[in-house]
């Protein structure tokens, strides 16, 4: 997947089809002089249908085309035939995405399982025949029910991505990088920030033919939660991970205070997303001695007494085996 071909959100105008008109004739049959009414009903207009498929990774689809219609129901006709459903519409979406109201929005539904179906806009129902309103006293009606309009609707895709680990940090922090030593991922790296601009994806194998996901978030900035650098575009992907992995490198001037930064921005976003498990990789740790990483547990150990963490380098892969037993652990308490 790669960086342009990634989008995570899409507007869609969508219209559900008209139901069919209910038929008014009356029963003609050589011999048969008053046949009575034998109208049938008006078919139902088409749905428009939004579907889970996990084949798919981006809203790509929709970025070109963004309106749609369903099929007209068709109306009834003589020897109480009912007519034809309209044809249903399906969008099929990646796992994850959420619809929201374009006007108030609301959030409408997600979809979340492969094969999940739901109703965006249903299509008009169709207008019953005349042979229902056949009474004693009125055996011959000439009338029968209109078909009801369908929906016309607006709404928001918006792709959460799904992965088991995702990866959070301080732009430039080597997020990227990690994710290109341990999948097979080929993110965009370069010596400046913001390189990322949009989640990353790679699977991660682990022993025994096990594996794993694990997404490169764009850097968080602080302020971020306010809508600061990428703000919104990116926070809200972190809300589907299992895990957290927050990445803070070596050279860091106070890895406590960032870890503390980071923690807080995704509180004033989402307060649910601290009950989450989470990882502390401190990354370039190539640069450091062992002399100096003994002096830094011993500082790390007081200001990380809940949250574990762990000297990584991406370039010597040194730490590397150990972080993917530590993800697999947490992946499976």
């Amino acid at each position: 997947m790669t960086e342009g071909n990634f989008v995570d959100y899409a507007k869609m105008y969508v219209t559900s089809g008209n139901g069919g008109k209910g038929s008014m004739h009356l029963h003609r049959e050589k011999f048969i002089t008053k046949g009575g009414p034998d109208g049938g009903d008006g078919g139902r207009g088409g749905h428009i249908i939004i579907r889970g498929n996990e084949n798919l990774w981006t809203l790509i689809g929709f970025k070109f085309k963004r309106h749609y219609k369903a099929g007209h129901g068709e109306h009834g006709s003589k020897n109480r035939s009912t007519g034809a459903d309209g044809e249903d519409v399906y969008l099929d979406v990646p796992l994850g995405t959420v619809v929201r109201d374009l006007e108030t929005n609301e959030v409408l539904f997600e979809i979340t399982a492969h094969g999940e179906e739901k109703i965006a806009a249903e299509g008009g129902k169709g207008g019953l025949g005349n042979w229902h309103f056949r009474t004693a006293t009125n055996q011959t009606p000439r009338y029968a029910q209109p078909g009801i309009p369908g929906q016309e609707k607006q709404f928001t895709l918006e792709l959460k991505v799904l992965a088991d680990v995702g990866l959070v940090g301080f732009p430039n922090a080597g997020k990227s990088t990690l994710l290109s030593v341990v999948t097979s991922a080929k993110p965009k790296i370069a010596d400046y920030e913001f390189t990322t601009l949009k989640p990353n994806l790679g699977i991660v194998k682990y022993r025994d033919f096990r594996s794993f996901v694990m997404a490169d978030i764009p850097g968080i900035i602080e302020g971020a939660a306010e809508g600061k650098g990428l703000g919104h575009y990116f926070l809200r992907h972190i809300e589907r991970n299992s895990i957290l992995l927050f990445l803070i490198p070596a050279d860091s001037n106070d890895i406590s205070k960032e870890y503390e930064i980071l923690l807080n921005e995704l509180k004033r976003y989402n307060p649910e997303l601290l009950d989450k498990n989470r990882l502390v990789a401190i990354s370039k740790s190539d640069m450091l001695d062992d002399e100096l990483i003994a002096e830094m547990k011993i500082e790390l150990d007081k200001d990380f007494k809940e949250t574990p963490y762990i000297f990584i380098s991406s370039v010597s892969e040194m730490g590397l085996n150990d972080l993917k037993d530590k993800l697999w652990e947490l992946l499976n308490e």
